[in-house]
C-alpha cells in the first residue's frame, strides 16, 4: 500500500477544508448547482471522449496502483529472479513450474522458459506484454490528464453562467448574491479538481508506470539469462546495474 498517496489527499483535502472554515465557514463554500456544473459537467465531458472501459479503468488503475497494490521494488525481483536461476542451474528449467510467483509478467517469463520456448519467441512475447501495458498506463494517466484540463473549463462555463444571471438580476439585490456564489464557485471547484486531484493523480500513474516498465526490462533481461544457462552471481551483478545506490545496498545487505 503507497501511504504517501493516502495521507497527501487526505491532508491537501483538511488544509483547504480547515482554510475555508476559518475564512467563512464550510456551508459558504458549498452549492449544488456549482458541483453539478463542475464536478458532474466534467465527468460527462470526459466520458463523452472516451470509451466506457476506459472511463472505468481510469478509477480502477488508480485504485489498484497508487493505493493498494503500488510497484514491486528491484531488489525483491532481482532476489526472487536470482532464486529461479539457482533452481533452473541445479535442477534444470522445468524444476520452475509450480513456483509461487506473485508478480504476473515474471510469472508469465518463467511460464515460457518451463514451456521450452525458443529464446527469440521468449524475448518477442515479453516485450510485447510490455508495449500494451505502456499503453495501457499511457492511457489512464492521459485521461485524468484530459479532466484536469476539462475541469476549469467547466468552472469558467459555470462562471459565466453566474455572471449571466447576477446582470440578468441587477435590480433584484437577493439574486445577486446566489449568482455571485456560482459564478466564484464554479471557478474554485474547477481549480481544486484539476490541481489537488487529477494532475497528482497523473502524474502518480505515470511515475508508477516507467517504475513498473524499468522491472519489465529487469524481469526481461532476468529471464533471457536463466534461458541462456548465465551464472546466477553473474546475473545478479548485471541486474544490479539497473538499481539506484540505495537499492544495490540494499540487495548486498539480503
Amino acid at each position: 500500500m503507497d501511504i504517501a498517496t493516502v495521507i497527501g489527499l487526505l491532508a491537501a483535502n483538511a488544509l483547504i477544508i480547515w482554510a475555508m472554515d476559518a475564512a467563512a465557514g464550510i456551508d459558504a463554500f458549498v452549492d449544488t448547482t456549482s458541483l453539478a456544473i463542475v464536478g458532474g459537467g466534467s465527468i460527462l465531458v470526459l466520458l463523452m471522449r472516451s470509451k466506457m472501459s476506459d472511463f472505468i479503468g481510469m478509477f480502477a488503475k488508480v485504485f489498484m496502483k497508487t493505493i493498494i497494490f503500488g510497484v514491486d521494488k528491484k531488489p525483491d525481483l532481482i532476489e526472487q529472479i536470482i532464486e529461479m536461476a539457482n533452481i533452473a542451474r541445479k535442477d534444470g528449467l522445468i524444476a520452475l513450474e509450480g513456483q509461487d510467483i506473485k508478480n504476473d509478467y515474471l510469472a508469465k517469463g518463467i511460464g515460457l522458459l518451463v514451456d521450452g520456448t525458443a529464446p527469440d519467441v521468449i524475448e518477442t512475447s515479453l516485450a510485447n506484454e510490455l508495449d500494451l501495458m505502456k499503453s495501457r498506463h499511457t492511457n489512464a494517466a492521459m485521461m485524468w490528464r484530459s479532466w484536469a484540463d476539462i475541469a476549469p473549463a467547466m468552472g469558467m462555463i459555470g462562471t459565466l453562467v453566474g455572471l449571466v444571471g447576477m446582470l440578468q438580476n441587477m435590480s433584484d439585490p437577493k439574486a445577486i448574491g446566489p449568482a455571485m456564489a456560482i459564478a466564484l464557485l464554479t471557478t474554485l471547484y474547477g481549480a481544486f479538481l484539476a490541481n489537488v486531484i487529477c494532475k497528482p493523480i497523473a502524474e502518480k500513474l505515470e511515475g508508477y508506470s516507467g517504475d513498473e516498465v524499468e522491472n519489465c526490462e529487469l524481469i526481461i533481461e532476468g529471464i533471457m539469462g536463466i534461458q541462456s544457462g548465465l551464472n546466477p552471481r553473474s546475473l545478479s551483478d548485471l541486474m544490479a546495474t539497473r538499481c539506484s545506490p540505495a537499492e544495490r545496498a540494499s540487495l548486498a545487505a539480503a
